[in-house]
């Protein structure tokens, strides 16, 4: 269970939530807290720990930053320990929450703030004002009882995987290809393609089984759309169409319009339609002079490709 607010501060957006999951990387447990004021002790640094590949500390100041308008607060950071190969310009981006025990609610407050770009010339981020000293040491609050307290961090790099993609959408322009064909009812062939015509920077042809294509075979007309140059397409690359495909006669008069469909052509799926175009019986029976005309209208929707 959590809950979450979104507040300002130190002119750094920070997310706060109350869950139950506790610190995934690192819990520092302080006894005798009320001792780093008696003694003078103004700033603590934890021992090393390793998230990411990288080690760390948490640096805490019980009696707040003063150099980061911290006071009156509980201040902590995290900052790159041992050699990190900051390369030349180079950079860790780098995600950290903050977390504090309630051991009234058995729950952990948490804070996170923007994701930090660390560097040679700033190893460290934080919070300088986690949490006001006067709610800290509220016993009611749950988080100093019997003078100790727990604080603790998940650290998370963000590393980009160089995988991506660009969707670039078309301008939607249609473009209608009649095919004209004599003696359908009649034809040999098993399959057989119109010419190619172009919509879109891209080739199609009209892919026609006359008898039916597999299941369909002697019972149904199939027709499908068929991308020509699919094959010059790099993986990841697709091309979305709107079409629709009519069985048309002479006068323009449409013997059978199934719905537009809007699919993705890629290299590995070349073609889309329907199997089950129209029944062979009522083809016979409406293309009575042999003679009839495929319409294709295609409208090239938009692309997609990998990110260079």
């Amino acid at each position: 269970m959590t809950t979450s607010e979104i507040h300002r501060e130190a002119d750094c957006a920070t997310t706060k939530e109350i869950r139950d999951a506790a610190p995934s990387h690192y819990v520092l447990k302080i006894k005798s807290f009320s001792l780093f004021a008696k003694n003078n002790i103004d700033k603590y640094e934890s021992s090393e720990f390793e998230a990411g590949g990288y080690q760390w500390k948490l640096i805490l100041y019980p009696n707040g930053d003063k150099s980061r308008n911290g006071e009156d607060h509980i201040s902590i950071y995290l900052v790159a320990s041992g050699t990190i190969p900051f390369q030349l310009g180079g950079a860790i981006h780098v995600a950290v929450r903050f977390s504090l025990y309630d051991q009234i609610c058995d729950r952990y407050l948490t804070e996170q703030g923007r994701v930090a770009r660390l560097h040679a010339f700033r190893a460290e981020c934080g919070v300088p004002r986690f949490m006001t000293l006067k709610n800290f040491a509220d016993r009611s609050n749950g988080y100093l009882v019997d003078d100790t307290c727990f604080f603790g961090a998940d650290v998370f790099i963000i590393k980009s995987s160089g995988v991506g993609e660009c969707v670039t959408l078309k301008e939607s322009t249609s473009y209608t290809h009649e095919w004209k064909i004599l003696t359908l009812p009649s034809l040999g062939e098993d399959s057989l393609y119109s010419e190619a015509f172009t919509v879109g920077d891209h080739k199609w042809k009209v892919l026609l089984y006359p008898r039916g294509n597999q299941a369909n075979r002697g019972q149904n007309l199939s027709v499908f759309l068929f991308l020509v140059d699919a094959e010059k397409l790099a993986a990841g690359q697709k091309v979305n169409a709107r079409f629709v495909i009519r069985l048309k006669g002479p006068y323009n008069v449409v013997h059978h319009q199934p719905e537009a469909w809007t699919m993705w052509f890629s290299s590995s799926i070349t073609n889309w339609g329907w199997p089950s175009f129209m029944p062979l019986k009522m083809v016979r029976e409406r293309v009575s002079d042999d003679s009839c005309v495929i319409a294709a209208e295609v409208t090239v929707l938009g692309t997609v490709s990998k990110l260079p």
